[in-house]
């Protein structure tokens, strides 16, 4: 069984950015979703995946992705997705013996920048850069299956 641990956070500086890390694109769409799991499709730089995700919330969940051909991942994202699709940039930066996620968000999600960690278990130690601030990872607006569904240009804090 394939499980992730992963804790997100609000970026709060562009201190991140030192070192200039590299940029990765990213395109997403959800083809199907219930109370149980999501299904969602990503273009990752030149790579696409199928990914099936459980609905827990929480920084532990089910998580099974696999390899598919580009071109049908395009015609997925194209014709199957719900709502609109989830763009932003992947940047990864090392911080202490960790690799955290940096995603800068475009599109209908412009001006949201969320970091994730994966840890491999719960209570595994990690340095908490002073660029990452309030721990969302219990707050599901933040899921990218809730930013399909309900866009951060659409929210009203």
């Amino acid at each position: 069984m394939a499980t992730e641990i992963e804790k997100k956070f609000l970026v709060i500086s562009d201190a991140w950015r030192a070192g200039d890390p590299p940029a990765i694109p990213m395109r997403q769409g959800y083809l199907a979703g219930s109370d149980k799991a999501s299904v969602r499709v990503r273009i990752e730089g030149g790579q696409a995946n199928i990914n099936i995700k459980s609905a827990t919330l929480g920084i532990r969940r089910l998580e099974f992705e696999y390899a598919i051909p580009l071109n049908e991942a395009q015609e997925m994202l194209d014709n199957l997705a719900e709502g609109p699709l989830v763009e932003k940039t992947r940047y990864h930066v090392t911080v202490g013996e960790h690799v955290w996620d940096v995603d800068v968000f475009t599109g209908d999600n412009q001006g949201l920048v969320v970091a994730e960690i994966e840890l491999q278990y719960e209570q595994e130690s990690f340095v908490k850069p002073a660029w990452a601030g309030r721990e969302v990872s219990d707050d599901k607006r933040y899921y990218n299956v809730s930013l399909a569904k309900h866009p951060y240009k659409e929210w009203r804090e």
